[in-house]
């Protein structure tokens, strides 16, 4: 896998404290699709596959809920 740019949602408002562990990533709040549920959206770029395990990993041990990962075109 080359390096891409990945949006990743989790469920809730990630406060500063949490989104200060995912350095290099930009952190937006959004209303989740559709409802009410906010969500957070991780933005960044990821340098090979055991890196987004790396990045999946940390959700889980956060106890997030992760609601999508999506690769981003460059462009």
């Amino acid at each position: 896998m080359k390096s891409q740019i990945y949006d990743i949602r989790v469920t809730g408002h990630m406060g500063c404290s949490t989104s200060k562990l995912f350095n290099g990533f930009r952190v937006e709040h959004v209303v989740g699709g559709g409802n009410t549920c906010p969500q957070t959206v991780l933005t960044g770029f990821v340098e090979d596959q055991a890196a987004l395990h790396g990045v999946l990993m940390r959700i889980r041990d956060l106890g997030l809920t992760l609601v999508s990962v999506n690769p981003l075109d460059p462009e």
